[in-house]
Formats: C-alpha cells, sequence, structure tokens
C-alpha cells in the first residue's frame, strides 16, 4: 500500500503545516463570533483537509501546491458552512454572498469583495479574503487553467445553491430543495431529491481537476470526463457517507441530515451500496484507475472508521456489508484510519 504510505507520511504533515497556519490566522480574527466559527471548523472538521489532499498526489512535482489550494478552499468551505449552520443568520442572501467566496477562490482575479454585507458581522481581520486570495495564487501558476474553468464552475454553482436552499429558515428548506431539484433532474434521473442535493455537496471533483491541472495532463476532454464521472455517485457517496456518520449528532442539533429521509435502514443500506457500484463503474472510465479506486474505497474506510459509527443502530452491521462490497483497499484504509485517530488522541492525551 504505497499510496497509503505516501499519505500519512508525505501529505498529512503538510496539511497540518498549513491548518496550522488558518489556526494562528483564525485566533486573530477581530470579531468574537466570525472567530468562533473560524476557529471551530477548523479544530472540528480537519479531517475534511487531510481526506481532499489525497488529490494533491496527481499533481505530481506541484503536490505542494495542490495541499496549499485544497486547504485553502476546503477551510472556506467549512468556515461558511459554520457561519451558515451555527451563526447567527437564516437570509438565503447573506448565504449567497458568504459564497461568493467559492466563486472567487476559483477565479484569477484578486478583487475585493466584502462577503459579510448582508450580516452583522464584519471584521474578520482579511481571513476570508486571505483565503480566496491563497486559491488564486495557485491557479494563477497553472498554464491551462481555461481547461477546468467550466466544469469547476458548475460544480461551484451547485454547491453554492445547497448551501442556501439548506440553511434557510427550517420551515423553507425542502420546498426549496425540492423545487430546485425538479429544475435540475434531467442531471441525474436515478437520484431522489436528496441524492442530487447530496451529490452536489462535495468539493472531489474540484479538487481531483485542480490536482491534473497543476500536472500539466489536462485538456479539455479530461476536465469533462472528470466532471462527468465525479458527479454524481463519487461525490454522492462522499456526502452521504459524510450525513450517515452525523445522524445522532444532527438530529441532537436539528440540522438537515439527507439519511433521514429514506424509509428505513434497509433502503439506506441498498442505496449506499448502490452509489458504491456506480461509482466502481465511473472509476474504470478515469485515467489513473487505481488511485481513483483507492480514492473511492477509502472513502468507505474513512468514513466507516469514524468512532460515531458505532453509536448508530445498525452501526456494526452497515460496516461490515459496506466494507464486504467495498473489498480489501477499503478494510484496509478502515483499520489504518482507526489506529490513526487512535495515536492522534493518545498523542493529544499524553
Amino acid at each position: 500500500m504505497v499510496l497509503m504510505t505516501t499519505v500519512f507520511r508525505r501529505v498529512f504533515p503538510v496539511v497540518n503545516e498549513e491548518l496550522t497556519y488558518w489556526h494562528k490566522k483564525a485566533e486573530q480574527i477581530p470579531n468574537k463570533e466570525l472567530r468562533k466559527q473560524a476557529l471551530a471548523s477548523i479544530e472540528a472538521k480537519r479531517f475534511h483537509c487531510q481526506g481532499g489532499a489525497v488529490f494533491a498526489l496527481l499533481a505530481e512535482e506541484y503536490w505542494k501546491d495542490a495541499i496549499r489550494f485544497i486547504v485553502a478552499y476546503q477551510t472556506i468551505s467549512d468556515y461558511l458552512d459554520n457561519l451558515c449552520d451555527r451563526s447567527t443568520s437564516l437570509d438565503p442572501d447573506d448565504f449567497r454572498l458568504l459564497h461568493q467566496a467559492m466563486e472567487d477562490a476559483l477565479s484569477l482575479e484578486n478583487d475585493g469583495t466584502n462577503y459579510y454585507g448582508h450580516r452583522d458581522e464584519q471584521d474578520d481581520g482579511g481571513y476570508l479574503t486571505e483565503l480566496v486570495h491563497t486559491c488564486q495564487n495557485v491557479l494563477q501558476g497553472i498554464p491551462y487553467f481555461s481547461f477546468v474553468k467550466k466544469q469547476l464552475l458548475k460544480l461551484e454553482n451547485m454547491y453554492a445553491n445547497l448551501q442556501v436552499h439548506k440553511h434557510v429558515k427550517e420551515d423553507e428548506r425542502l420546498d426549496r430543495l425540492m423545487r430546485w431539484y425538479e429544475e435540475n433532474k434531467e442531471k441525474t434521473p436515478t437520484l431522489s431529491w436528496y441524492e442530487f442535493a447530496a451529490a452536489t455537496g462535495s468539493t472531489l471533483g474540484v479538487f481531483c481537476l485542480i490536482s491534473y491541472a497543476l500536472s500539466g495532463k489536462i485538456t479539455e476532454e479530461l476536465a469533462q470526463i472528470i466532471y462527468e464521472n465525479y458527479f454524481p455517485y463519487m461525490q454522492g457517496l462522499h456526502i452521504l457517507l459524510d450525513y450517515y456518520i452525523d445522524q445522532q449528532e444532527d438530529k441532537i442539533k436539528g440540522d438537515l441530515n439527507f439519511c433521514s429521509f429514506y424509509s428505513n435502514q434497509d433502503q439506506l443500506k441498498e442505496r449506499l451500496l448502490y452509489f458504491i457500484k456506480e461509482t466502481d463503474k465511473a472509476v474504470q472510465r478515469l485515467p489513473d484507475k487505481k488511485f481513483h479506486q483507492f480514492v473511492h474505497h477509502g472513502l468507505v474506510g474513512l468514513y466507516l472508521g469514524d468512532e460515531k459509527v458505532m453509536g448508530l443502530d445498525g452501526g456494526a452491521k452497515m460496516v461490515k456489508e459496506l466494507l464486504r462490497i467495498s473489498g480489501r483497499t477499503a478494510k484496509f484504509f478502515h483499520w489504518n484510519v482507526k489506529m490513526y485517530y487512535r495515536f492522534e488522541k493518545d498523542r493529544e492525551t499524553s
């Protein structure tokens, strides 16, 4: 498992360096509420950056640039998610303007925008703008960025729409999400409205496109192949697994969880197995097939390795079945992730 060794010994340490930098920046945010949400997003969701940074290996000699982009972009995503989910606003205009930062991060321009224009909290000491500029600075070094821009913006636009629709007032969320699905269901006719929404909520396609672009191997044809084979199944599997492990936590906090819309655990298991199988098929159409298989099976192992799974009804049975269908790599990743988290926990308490 050379890829696994590389991830743990080379990728994760650089990710941790980048996150340490952004954590220090977050500590300096003047506004108390913005500082609180920025710090919480890094401390509770660092594994999002660790998982996403695996794609940096596709960037070859520019892998550290890829990590810099991935950590900054994912930190924007997690921070904004907290601002929409855990903070002081239920205003869709606020959410839309905040997520303009993610679109700006995928452009080559450095024009400043007041992303907090629709909320009371304003002064972040330049934190969000610096995250955006960090992404832009990496993109400026890509000679053929135009080859991936269309697909990047399509993925970002869907992501931003999801964040707006699912964070408004509780009595408006389902109507907005269902209407949005009706407008787009021809893109994913095999999915329910909540599965479509899940598939739009992943950043994996963005990280894959950026990493290939940094490697110099990107073409317009490859960019389209990546888009079509990451969305919807790879991305949908990613977010459904994320929601699966968070079911109890979201129930307590009153957060929308797409896994709650399945009629029972058997249907949930059946659909997760469907996403795993469809992702297997999609991976066969990609270059560097072994890498994408590693990511696919790694997702299953990563999420099912979370200790929260054992607190779910039928969690142990679900883990056994999904690991069985996902194969040896998923089982190996699952064991390693559990050992890694145990080591980190022991290290923090020693």
